[in-house]
């Protein structure tokens, strides 16, 4: 029997089999959940529905986070094919691309930085708003993605460190709120993966070398991998645990100075 057999678990931010969304999908459908995706608008629509396919999901519906209509919308959904829900994967993250390379100031901008906290911590909130009814009596499981990048200065992430701190802290008062209804609320940081998000963060395939070099297990994390741990967070076997934030990126976080190579 599977660790998630009869959980009903929606996945956001799944564009491609390169998403870790798709990896964490992947580890839930193994172990006997039921999922349903989002998709951000009608451009990709077509891209999620085939992905979703290899999961015998047709539960598809619109969100674009940044639309208190349509976050609504989606739970209304989920209400009246589910009835409930046990578990959330929040892995939606945006910042303009200007504001991901070079310098730190200059790249920056107010419009910037309240685009990539909207979309990137508050969406989580929001859609824990809408999650939370569904999860009453559940122990039910709220689960976000973060990155190193939001406790030390990484080359090229800038705002998006910014915004990935925020999430973060969003997370602990998120479990606080939650834990007394039985919800626990968590995050994963991976390491870096060869992701479409990745690839508008300048200099990342130096920074993905340089992980592969020093981590303590020389190598760099797979979504795979990612997927695991999620379906850990999703299960009942991590009852125990809310307000964390796991670092899953091959032991590269608990080192000081890495030598390469």
């Amino acid at each position: 029997m599977g660790l998630l057999k009869d959980k009903k678990i929606l996945i956001t931010g799944m564009i491609s089999n390169r998403s870790i969304a798709y990896g964490v999908a992947q580890a839930c459908h193994r172990e006997g959940a039921q999922l349903a995706f989002t998709y951000m608008n009608e451009d990709l629509r077509e891209r999620v529905t085939r992905v979703a396919s290899e999961f015998q999901s047709n539960l598809l519906m619109p969100c674009d986070v940044s639309s208190d209509e349509q976050i609504a919308a989606l739970f209304e959904t989920l209400q009246k094919e589910w009835g409930t829900l046990d578990g959330l994967l929040h892995s939606v993250a945006f910042s303009p691309r200007e504001a991901l390379s070079g310098d730190f100031l200059n790249g920056i901008s107010r419009d910037a930085f309240r685009v990539a906290h909207d979309i990137s911590s508050y969406s989580f909130a929001a859609m824990a708003k809408g999650a939370r009814p569904l999860m009453q009596g559940r122990q039910g499981s709220l689960l976000t993605l973060s990155y190193l990048g939001a406790t030390k200065s990484i080359p090229n992430y800038n705002l998006m460190g910014l915004a990935k701190a925020s999430l973060e802290a969003n997370v602990r008062y998120m479990a606080s709120c939650l834990g007394p209804e039985g919800l626990r609320v968590n995050a994963i940081a991976a390491g870096p993966i060869r992701s479409l998000a990745a690839s508008g963060i300048g200099s990342f395939n130096k920074i993905f070398k340089h992980v592969e070099n020093v981590a303590p297990l020389r190598r760099n994390v797979t979504i795979e991998e990612v997927g695991n741990v999620a379906a850990f967070y999703f299960s009942d076997l991590s009852c125990a645990v809310t307000g964390e934030v796991t670092n899953v990126d091959c032991g590269y976080s608990s080192i000081a100075v890495g030598i390469d190579e």
